[in-house]
């Protein structure tokens, strides 16, 4: 794969080649409406492919906070037509890599040093990239170690970086007035906390500490002393990313054991620790060859606050998503409906969360779960496209919900999602016995 030697770093250098890409992006839809004004029946299916590619290749050359909305968009595949969902999951694990050249500099910068002055051997290509990072094999004392080194300008860039995505993101989802900073603060806090790597050797290894108990998963040692601020040292873990597994011709025996550790690590995390693995895409997972389940990447843990914790679960329950006074007085602690809500918003907002509540709160009111039951996908997508094709919708103000919904709801896609690509039958109840192993409380209204 060709490497990087240079990424801009500078507003104007980053705004160029947004800007580039947005011409290429014009270029593509010339070129579909000549092409269906002589074949009216042409679909977008070529179309959706040259535009993924070209927003892809502008992304992947600025890295950063850019790349990583691709591959949180990826996650989602209700969301996006498939041509931009394949092309955007690169951004997990697969991207072009910094230049030999660049690395050392890099290093010299953030650890006062080169490579080989601090590892016995360092290999000068990198074996994984991706949106914030790329990951070098070293060994030091007999050790095999991986070093994840942070692209040049990251951090400096996030706060430019949204401010470049923030229009089109207000059109998207139709965000009002000065109420959608909020949403836009959240973000570009969890995004700073992603490049203090500082920070999350901390977070792994109070994670590690916490969830080492649960049967099927393992996790990498972190050297703080081979760490800093732009880089990470850890255990080298042998094994398959998630997807690339997920291709593989494994057994439903295989799917359910490493679905119900996928499980049991999530709603251990999430009612036991209330901080929880908020990135959870196949390129942070592998599966060794004994098929435990390896978690590899804990930069982004979402604290999730007790005034949002109870009324989200609490909306779980069947008794109180049906009485609809109670539905109502959750929505309100929740920020969804808002105090300046006219009737008809309340209305219209109590039917809409009333029905996709029902439909992805199902895994939590049934004992046990299949993920790969293709039913309840074709449901989610069903009324995923029923929305965003309302024009009653795009009448209404689309501040809702608590700023905490953005990470613990990416959370919970992205779960759903890896569940299903292992075709896993969950026991959804499974993971109290491991909080009760550590003295912990289950608060969840759910069980």
């Amino acid at each position: 794969m060709k490497t990087i030697d240079k990424i801009p770093t500078s507003k104007i250098g980053r705004t160029t080649e947004l800007v580039k890409t947005g011409a290429k992006i014009g270029a593509n839809y010339l070129k579909y409406y000549s092409k269906k004004a002589v074949n009216p029946t042409l679909d977008r299916s070529t179309l959706d492919e040259d535009n993924a590619a070209d927003i892809y290749d502008g992304l992947k050359s600025l890295k950063g906070s850019a790349l990583k909305v691709a591959q949180m968009l990826s996650m989602d595949k209700s969301l996006l037509p498939g041509a931009y969902v394949e092309k955007f999951s690169l951004a997990q694990f697969s991207v072009p890599p910094l230049s030999a050249p660049l690395v050392r500099k890099t290093f010299r910068k953030y650890q006062n040093a080169y490579p080989e002055d601090i590892y016995d051997s360092f290999s000068k290509d990198s074996v994984n990239a991706a949106s914030i990072g790329q990951v070098h094999k070293a060994t030091k004392d007999g050790k095999q170690l991986a070093v994840k080194i942070q692209y040049p300008g990251v951090a400096d860039s996030i706060s430019s970086d949204l401010a470049l995505v923030k229009p089109i993101a207000i059109k998207m989802f139709n965000l009002k007035g000065e109420d959608s900073k909020r949403y836009f603060a959240e973000v570009e806090e969890k995004l700073l906390e992603e490049t203090d790597y500082e920070l999350e050797v901390k977070q792994s290894i109070e994670v590690t500490e916490a969830c080492s108990h649960i049967p099927g998963l393992k996790f990498p040692s972190y050297y703080p002393e081979l760490s800093s601020k732009r880089i990470i040292t850890m255990d080298w873990m042998q094994g398959t990313h998630l997807s690339e597994f997920a291709k593989t011709d494994f057994n439903s025996k295989t799917g359910n054991k490493l679905g119900q550790t996928l499980w049991d690590f999530y709603m251990f995390q999430m009612h036991g620790l209330k901080a929880v693995h908020a990135d959870p895409h196949p390129g942070n997972f592998l599966i060794s060859e004994d098929n435990e389940l390896i978690a590899i990447d804990f930069g982004c843990i979402k604290q999730v606050p007790e005034e949002f914790y109870q009324p989200y679960f609490e909306l779980a329950v069947p008794e109180h998503i049906n009485n609809p006074d109670t539905f109502k007085e959750k929505l309100k602690q929740l920020e969804i409906l808002r105090p300046d809500d006219t009737d008809q918003e309340i209305e219209y907002f109590s039917a809409l969360f009333h029905e996709m509540l029902s439909l992805f709160t199902k895994p939590f009111q049934e004992k046990t779960f299949d993920f790969s039951d293709e039913s309840f996908w074709d449901e989610i997508s069903s009324l995923s496209e029923k929305y965003s094709n309302d024009k009653e919708l795009r009448k209404m103000n689309g501040n809702r919900g608590s700023k905490h919904f953005l990470y613990i709801n990416r959370t919970f896609f992205g779960l759903y999602n890896l569940l299903h690509d292992l075709k896993a039958t969950v026991n959804t109840h499974d993971y109290i016995k491991y909080l009760k192993e550590k003295g912990l409380k289950n608060h969840s209204a759910l069980s």
